[in-house]
């Protein structure tokens, strides 16, 4: 009897139905986050008394969609550097959907008219949760993992986006300590979805707590942006990339330098309530 591998194998999770395409773990994922985004932040603007911006969350999140997919696998395809990867089942990019969709929904909001720091402030909450709802799609597909790890709590995708075997650590991730290993052979990993996970929760846990801070519209967001960015440049350490930018920095790390910056510097923008910069609340 052949003993089980000290490591926890994922298998994808998928529901077939007939001759359909399967509905994967990652779609649910994803639909279950927008939802849970917009809702999130719906309700704090109702809360605020700003009934128009809770109003227009709904186009918000269309937009959202829509610019973040767009955004995610562009930036894919960039990173690839062919442009038919926009196309391919995997490689949605967190910092391309992220852009790609704040982009568009600026545009949403302002055609709505309203204040963009007035629907940023609430929709941080909501992304922060989102977050964590998505990148539970990405582990149920086994998608966007880490290094090799040796570990009884190291877990290995054999039918992941791409299976997590040494011919594709050291073909698309340059993992060349697996040299000499047989190229079908399985390799554990670090599970970096879920370490996502849990600091997406922790993320949402902050902005949650500080949803009634007295600071101006669109504080908030800025502080989502620190805390995103340096989750990000944490996480990037365990994950199986080869986009290293500057020594051991990859490409995303760079990108979350800057959102760091930018989200402190927009924090101390709006810290004070004054004309041009309103409280959170309706005025009465």
């Amino acid at each position: 009897m052949t003993p089980h591998p000290p490591f926890i194998i994922v298998h994808e999770f998928a529901i077939r139905l007939g001759a359909l395409p399967p509905l994967t773990g990652f779609g649910i994922a994803m639909l279950f986050a927008f939802l849970i985004g917009q809702l999130v932040a719906t309700e704090e603007l109702q809360r605020r008394g700003q009934g128009a911006a809770a109003l227009a969350m709904a186009d918000v999140t269309v937009g959202a969609v829509v610019g973040g997919l767009l955004g995610a696998k562009i930036y894919y395809a960039i990173l690839m550097g062919n442009v038919m990867d926009i196309f391919s089942r995997g490689g949605f990019v967190f910092w391309g959907g992220l852009v790609g969709g704040i982009a568009c929904t600026y545009g949403v909001i302002r055609y709505k008219k309203i204040p963009f720091v007035r629907i940023s402030d609430a929709a941080g909450i909501g992304i922060a949760a989102s977050y964590a709802v998505g990148r539970t799609g990405c582990w149920a597909v086994g998608d966007d993992y880490g290094r090799p790890w040796s570990s009884h709590w190291a877990v290995a995708f054999p039918e992941g986006n791409p299976p997590s075997t040494v011919f594709n650590l050291m073909q698309t991730f340059q993992v060349r300590a697996l040299q000499g290993h047989p190229l079908t052979e399985l390799v554990s990993v670090y599970p970096t979805q879920l370490f996502e996970v849990a600091m997406g929760l922790a993320m949402f846990a902050v902005l949650w707590r500080l949803r009634d801070h007295k600071h101006a519209e669109g504080w908030l967001f800025g502080l989502y942006c620190v805390m995103a960015g340096t989750e990000r440049f944490i996480v990037e350490f365990f994950r199986a990339k080869d986009d290293r930018f500057f020594g051991v920095l990859t490409m995303a790390q760079v990108i979350a330098i800057a959102f760091v910056a930018c989200g402190a510097l927009w924090m101390a923008k709006r810290s004070q309530v004054r004309n041009g910069a309103p409280g959170i609340y309706a005025s009465a």
